[in-house]
Parts: structure tokens; sequence; C-alpha cells
């Protein structure tokens, strides 16, 4: 069975403010409220901190590392408090180093608050989108860059919508098989270094690198760019993992399976995927089948099993012990429908 090289396994151990701000500010219409100080802080957790209570005074579970989130609540009690109660607010907060803060929902901050951040540098942005939205936008930013990371040699295709990663061998014809199902009006996500991102607890996402990208090597022909070749429609940037499919040359010995019963799967990253190993023989359609495993796990999705369906359907058979014809229709003396 294919194994995974844990050596490949990675995860961020911290991004900059900087690299946080210029990654979001147009995806996220981010804007910079204060002056541009503390870019160089880093963030280091995907988590994000609503600051109410440290606000008031209550500061011993003050989560200082992570993001701060001032919403509709942390401005509506800061306007409570006079000059004075701000400032020492504002002075205990900043005591610590926050990585940057960001004010939801349009939220503007006081001079007082924006002098007390520049002068901590640190960095203070705003968001014109509710706290719920923006909370779950910054989230999910963070936790893309701090996911597990994992990166396989193989071939990465959107096939009928779903995400085979076909892996084997050095020379097997992983891009070769890719390839033909680009030509069969199929998407590519990545050929050569697949980089799986871990999302969530189980979802694999599949992308390549910035360098390779939509290029693929043919051997015997050599680099081709596969989205100048066939199109955009040939392509996508990242696609869910569904499917591990394993070629491999044929060995007599090995036992493959007949009826689809036993269904395999494999382990990425802690995440259980469909696994498959097809073996290569003369005359074999990979393509074909690769299309083929792709809409059986479809229809497994919508709730048919082909295999286990058969299988009910024997049973019923040997409990009835019925007497039928081996023939699927009755006999007919002409060839009448």
């Amino acid at each position: 069975m294919f194994k995974i090289d844990e050596k490949s396994l990675s995860r961020k151990e911290s991004i900059t403010v900087k690299y946080f701000y210029d990654s979001i500010k147009d995806k996220f219409k981010i804007k910079l409220l204060s002056e541009e100080t503390g870019f160089d802080k880093l963030i280091t957790t995907k988590d994000l901190h609503r600051p109410g209570l440290a606000l008031s005074g209550f500061l011993e579970s003050f989560s200082y590392e992570r993001v701060q989130i001032f919403g509709n609540n942390e401005i509506k009690f800061l306007s409570h408090l006079t000059k004075e109660e701000q400032k020492k607010s504002f002075s205990k907060f900043f005591k610590f180093k926050v990585p940057c803060i960001i004010f939801a929902d349009n939220n503007k901050p006081s001079k007082l608050f924006l002098d007390f951040a520049n002068k901590n540098k640190t960095a203070v942005f705003g968001s014109p989108f509710p706290t719920t939205k923006t909370s779950y936008l910054i989230n999910d930013f963070l936790d893309d860059q701090f996911a597990t990371r994992i990166s396989i040699h193989g071939s990465f295709v959107d096939v009928y919508g779903v995400g085979i990663l076909f892996v084997g061998k050095s020379g097997i014809g992983k891009s070769e098989v890719a390839l033909d199902l680009i030509e069969r009006g199929h998407r590519l996500v990545a050929d050569d270094v697949i980089i799986l991102t871990k999302k969530g607890e189980n979802i694999l996402m599949g992308a390549g690198t910035n360098l390779v990208k939509h290029f693929m090597e043919i051997r015997g022909l050599g680099l081709i760019n596969v989205e100048k070749m066939f199109g955009i429609r040939a392509i996508r940037h990242q696609k869910r993992l569904e499917i591990v499919v394993e070629l491999e040359f044929w060995d007599k010995k090995q036992n493959y399976t007949r009826t689809g019963l036993d269904e395999e799967t494999i382990i990425i990253s802690g995440v259980e995927i469909p696994y498959l190993r097809l073996p290569i023989i003369p005359g074999k359609n990979i393509t074909v089948i690769s299309e083929v495993i792709s809409l059986n796990y479809l229809l497994k999705h919508y709730g048919y099993d082909s295999a286990k369906l058969f299988e009910k359907k024997l049973n019923l058979q040997l409990l009835n012990k019925t007497k039928t014809d081996l023939r699927g229709v009755d006999y007919f003396e002409h060839d009448f429908e």
C-alpha cells in the first residue's frame, strides 16, 4: 500500500502582521486605521479573541496572543466610560503584546485608542462586515495558514466533480492518465507535487505549488502548460481529496478486489480517504476506469452501492433456494422485444 512520508508533514508556526494584512486587505476589504506600525509582530494561533472582559479590567484569562476583534459590545462598553476610565483601561490592555486589532462593522476607534495603539506599535484595522462575519472570515483565513500540510508526489484531477489523486512509482503513467482525463473534459488540479491541507477534522484540500501550478511533465515530450493548451475549463486551483488511486504493475501474487465489498481506506493527516489499487496490464483503459470510479463514488454518496445490492440479491436467492434459469430474460422464439 502507498505510504505517507511523515517527514513531509508541516505546519506554520507563525505569520507576520504584514503578511496577514497584505493577504486579507483586498479579499475581505480590510483597511488600516492606525499608523503602519507593528507589522513585524507575529501571529501564532488561528484563534481569535473578543476582549470585553480585558477592557473592563479582568485580565487573568486575557488571550492577548490572539488577533483581537472589537465588535459592537466592546464599542458600547467603551462609550460608557469616562476619558480617565478609558485611559486606565487602554493602559492595562496595551501592556500586553497584542499582535493586532480589528474593528468590525465599520466601527471606528477613538483618537485616544489610536494614540495608545501607535505608541505601543500595535496595528489597528477596520472591517465593513458585522462582527460574526468578520470573525468567520479571519478565522477561516488563519485556519488555512496554520493547518497541517503534506506534500505528495502524484497527479490530482477533478473527475466529474470528484477529487482523485493518482499515486504510484515514478514512470508508471500517472501524468499520462491525468492528461487523458483532461483531454476527455476533466480538470487538472495539480501534477507532480501535490500540497494537501487539512481543513477541519475530516477534509483535505489539494492544490499545486506556486512554481509548478498547471504545468505537466510528459516523459518523452517535456513540460506542457495545461491551461494554455486546453483552456481555462481544464484546470482547478484547488479541490477536496476524495479518492486515492494507486497505479501499480500487475502482480499475480497480489489479491485485487473483484466485488468491491472489501473497501480499503488510507489515513492521511488523520483523515480517512477511500483507497483503490489499479493493476496496470496491456489493454486496460485506466482513464475509463477512473471515470467509473468517480461515478461509482457519486452513486455511493447518494445511497446506491452496486456491490452491496448484488450481495443482497444473492443472499436472498440462496435463502429462498429458488430454481431459476441462468438467463436474465425469458426465452423468445424470435428476436422480439
